[in-house]
């Protein structure tokens, strides 16, 4: 991988970079962002693979948007764990907002949409969501259980496996597992029309 080197030869690590954006470090930050930039991209894409047209949102927008909602809080990040994370949440944060935005200028006819990667919608023919309605079903989910909620949105917004979701929550796998197919349930039916 052809990477440019930082000051010292060494690439920065993201870890690294937010310890010393917690000592005051103003430099860390303009390294930040090119450093997770192709990172927040991929997982911007992910999010809207497959989208329905119509949506004005692009991956790019999206990036720079979540950017800006976390801008003022990297100080505070421990690690590129915890990055990636309100990264995930900040992503899904600015997508509900753009949605119900375009649903009030539309008075619902224009909501936003995306194809989860997940099989979220498996047994529907058309696998978008309504944002929206995603977000409202995942504060609801929170209410009656948190981990289930946080679970996913780390697997839908911040794209991690289950592993890695486990790892992020300090739980086992097979929690996770069994989370999620919590989660997926009763969003499956949260989701479905009449639901």
């Amino acid at each position: 991988m052809n990477q440019p080197p930082s000051d010292s030869g060494i690439r920065p690590d993201v870890t690294r970079l937010l310890a010393r954006m917690k000592g005051g470090d103003e430099g860390a930050e303009e390294q930040l962002l090119p450093l997770v930039y192709g990172e927040l991209r991929g997982l911007a894409r992910a999010v809207f693979a497959g989208r329905t047209a119509g949506n004005t949102l692009q991956p790019t927008a999206l990036v720079h948007e979540a950017w800006l909602k976390l801008d003022g809080h990297l100080g505070s990040v421990e690690d590129r764990r915890h990055f990636f994370l309100l990264a995930g949440r900040a992503m899904r944060q600015v997508l509900a907002d753009h949605a119900r935005a375009r649903r009030s200028q539309k008075r619902g006819g224009g909501a936003a949409r995306v194809t989860l990667d997940t099989d979220l919608n498996a047994a529907a023919e058309d696998r978008s969501v309504d944002l929206v309605d995603l977000d409202d079903s995942l504060r609801a989910l929170a209410e009656r259980n948190e981990r289930h909620a946080r679970v996913a949105e780390l697997r839908l917004f911040s794209g991690l496996s289950i592993e890695e979701t486990a790892a992020a929550l300090d739980v086992s796998a097979r929690s996770v597992d069994a989370d999620w197919a919590m989660a997926k349930a009763w969003l499956r039916r949260e989701l479905a029309p009449g639901g």
